[in-house]
């Protein structure tokens, strides 16, 4: 799992054939870096006021324009607290658990290895460990955050008893060099990786943050307005779901920009031009524009 959750690194002096820029995407955990720390006190979910210095700020309240709130007990505050279930615990999974139990939402977390191995991220956050086939119980929202590859691994029934109307986030990426191997529905059948995805989890997805530095998630986080705000592409065919992740995306700090459906979604795959960008809604907008259809020989099985 990586960051993006299943991000490979490309290959040494890899360059984006359509603008030059030496491609640097996110380190993969395991592979290389350090585990990312927060360096923030402890946050426990829906039981403390947030005060400065805290991952949750005023300007992530609506209601509190540059002030803080407690969204249990405060009736001013009208940020919607939600249940989220994220499958993989690796940098994008971890430190998404990380900024979404700071800001109050009720996270349930699992990984291929047994909620017993995140015991040290449950204690950091109050996230709740649990197995895969339990992540999505009573979720609004489930992020799928493993490497590809394992996508159809997933249990069977995995949503069944999800809330009514919950959205799936894919935050996948595509290496067939580096970890992947080569998968024939990508290749030859030319569907998008979030297509391919959302096949066999047999119920849509949005995509988001796969093309996002891990790190980023707990540091680069802005309030709304401010003139260096990171914007994310976010593709789905589901209007509703698509709503209500960029609305999440928007609490956790970021601009959003609509990158279509998904069979759209080739825009933000790995070495496209919005693949690693740290910009605002203009550039991610060009960007996007200025992506080619045509799967780069490096990423291709």
């Amino acid at each position: 799992m990586a960051v993006p959750s299943d991000a490979v690194p490309a290959p040494p002096g890899s360059r984006n054939a359509r603008n030059g820029r030496k491609i640097t995407p996110p380190a993969v955990s395991g592979l290389t870096g350090p585990r990312p720390h927060t360096g923030r006190p402890l946050v426990r979910r829906r039981d403390r006021i947030a005060r400065p210095g805290d991952a949750r700020s005023g300007a992530e309240c609506p209601a509190r324009e540059g002030g803080w709130c407690e969204r249990d007990t405060d009736p001013g505050c009208t940020g919607e607290l939600m249940k989220i279930g994220i499958i993989g615990a690796g940098n994008i999974g971890g430190n998404l658990t990380r900024r979404l139990t700071a800001l109050g939402h009720e996270v349930s977390v699992a990984n291929s290895r047994g909620p017993e191995t995140l015991a040290a991220l449950a204690e950091e956050t109050g996230a709740t460990p649990v197995t895969v086939a339990q992540a999505a119980r009573g979720a609004e929202i489930v992020v799928v955050t493993i490497p590809f590859k394992k996508v159809p691994d997933l249990p069977a029934g995995l949503f069944a008893e999800a809330a009514e109307g919950f959205a799936v986030i894919d935050t996948g990426n595509y290496y067939p060099r580096q970890r992947d191997g080569r998968i024939a529905g990508v290749e030859d059948e030319g569907l998008t990786e979030s297509r391919w995805t959302e096949r066999h989890l047999g119920h849509p997805v949005i995509k988001a943050f796969n093309g996002t530095y891990a790190q980023d998630i707990l540091d680069r986080h802005r309030p709304a307005g401010a003139a260096d705000r990171m914007a994310l592409p976010v593709a789905g065919d589901d209007a509703a779901a698509k709503k209500t992740v960029r609305a999440l995306i928007d609490e956790l700090g970021f601009d959003t920009v609509d990158a279509g459906g998904l069979d759209e979604s080739w825009r933000q795959q790995p070495d496209t031009p919005v693949y690693g960008l740290r910009e605002g809604v203009e550039a991610v907008t060009k960007a996007l524009a200025e992506a080619s259809p045509t799967r780069p020989a490096d990423f291709r099985g």
